[in-house]
């Protein structure tokens, strides 16, 4: 075969492939006996007409197609294989120039690619620090909360008060039947749908209907919402006053975080250094991918992107199917057709992802990054148990065994992703904060702090522990 190969601005190959006449051939004959073992042919059994009487009876472009057929299934990859272009996905066989010779014009979405730039002179502080006691004592007084008695007033709302209120808005994501919000004294950035929601409540009385319009920040955390303004007709069902608990031991007792409050204390006092951490290292990892991208060069065909679009839309499929909504009636509530929404919101997420998933990938790839058989069995463990305690019972997955083969598989692979992801941000953090070390380093580290012995092999790899490209982790 000769091939000639094009690489066109959108990431795609253009292949031109003469094939030998002789090549073909022995395809078209192949064709001619396939056709006419599904066809009759008057006076010969099924597959044994000459090629003569298959042409005469179906013609001789049904074959060529038949063979064209046949050739590239036998030959597609070995084209690739010698053209060396590596595929992002199916080509496509986009014209037939000649038969004479046979000369056929492919094209191929190419994989992604992407230049980080000078990845090691990025910097960016790392700057956490522990919260405060008063984070730790409004922790313990929303646990007050959490246990506090209640009981139904008919009464204008004040603080400190529950509300149980209906929302309804344009956007789904804001529309909510039967919400409960406490009135605080102080802002909560944790509230929703969006800090001081609850106080515009105080003064309203069971019945009472509010409409609240609000402007969404530009950092908030659906993307669907930001820097979008929003109306909510808000309607008060009832208002609940609120007795809370004496803060003693028999509290801690009840809770159960310990005999004493000063060993509740403690627990509360360490979820709430967890959570902080963890909430300042999404926008520090955030902010960190956003300076990559700055210096990075990214190839990728429009194909990929696409793929990734129908992630997005999956995802808030999904979501929307936990609020007995589908997507058709999403898009009537918010005014819109389904290629607007692709267009407007759909896209700016998906290249996002993507982009992010490509800026990890690498980074596995580059350092060589791998999951070991300890992190994978504790991140499946802590996925199924995390499962479990959201209801899901393993004895009663459809498909019996196989099924529950097929889920543990399942598990695995985005429990390897989770592991990769972090150790790739890890790294990123590293260079950032100029603290890299080559993975190398880093285990010659391990062994002389005794961590790894010398010369100890590392337990293999489960299989489950390839990078995948997939949104929301290392994609």
């Amino acid at each position: 075969m000769k091939i000639e190969k094009t690489i066109e601005e959108n990431h795609e190959a253009k292949l031109v492939v003469e094939v030998e006449p002789e090549k073909l051939d022995a395809f078209k004959r192949r064709a001619a006996r396939k056709i006419s073992e599904r066809g009759k042919i008057a006076g010969f059994r099924p597959g044994k007409a000459p090629y003569h009487m298959v042409v005469q009876n179906y013609g001789e472009q049904a074959i060529v197609e038949q063979a064209i057929d046949f050739f590239i299934d036998a030959e597609y990859s070995n084209i690739l294989k010698e053209a060396d272009v590596n595929p992002g996905a199916t080509g496509s066989l986009e014209s037939i120039e000649s038969l004479d010779p046979p000369k056929l014009h492919f094209r191929v979405p190419l994989a992604p690619e992407v230049d980080l730039g000078d990845v090691q002179a990025l910097r960016l502080p790392y700057e956490w620090s522990a919260p405060d006691q008063s984070e730790v004592d409004k922790a313990v007084e929303d646990l007050r909360q959490m246990y506090a008695s209640t009981a139904n007033v008919e009464r204008e709302s004040q603080v400190g008060d529950y509300v149980l209120v209906d929302v309804k808005s344009e956007f789904t994501e804001l529309t909510r039947t039967g919400f409960a919000a406490f009135i605080r004294k102080d802002e909560r950035d944790t509230e929703w749908p969006y800090n001081g929601f609850a106080n515009e409540l105080v003064g309203l009385k069971p019945g009472d209907t509010k409409t609240i319009k609000h402007t969404f920040a530009e950092d908030h955390e659906l993307d669907v919402l930001k820097r979008k303004e929003a109306e909510m007709e808000v309607t008060v069902k009832t208002v609940r006053a609120v007795t809370l608990p004496e803060l003693d031991d028999e509290f801690a007792k009840m809770v159960g975080a310990g005999e004493t409050i000063d060993a509740l204390r403690e627990a509360v006092a360490k979820d709430v250094e967890n959570r902080s951490k963890s909430d300042y290292d999404d926008k520090y990892f955030v902010d960190l991918i956003e300076k990559i991208k700055e210096g990075a060069t990214f190839k990728y065909h429009q194909h990929s992107l696409e793929h990734e679009g129908e992630h997005v839309l999956d995802d808030l499929s999904q979501r929307l199917s936990q609020q007995n909504m589908d997507l058709d009636t999403y898009f009537k509530l918010r005014n819109t057709t389904r290629e607007e929404f692709i267009e407007t919101e759909v896209k700016p997420v998906a290249k996002k992802r993507f982009e992010r998933s490509l800026i990890l990938d690498e980074v596995v790839r580059t350092e060589k990054l791998e999951v070991d058989n300890a992190a994978l069995d504790a991140e499946f463990n802590q996925t199924l148990s995390t499962l479990q305690m959201q209801g899901m019972d393993l004895n009663k997955v459809r498909g019996g065994k196989k099924g529950q083969q097929q889920l543990a598989q399942a598990i695995a692979m985005e429990s390897a992703n989770r592991v990769l992801t972090r150790r790739a941000l890890d790294v990123l953090k590293s260079i950032a904060t100029g603290e890299y070390k080559t993975t190398e380093q880093a285990k010659a580290d391990m062994v002389s702090e005794g961590g790894i012995a010398e010369g100890e092999e590392q337990a293999p790899e489960a299989e489950a522990a390839n990078p995948e490209s997939e949104t929301g982790e290392a994609s």
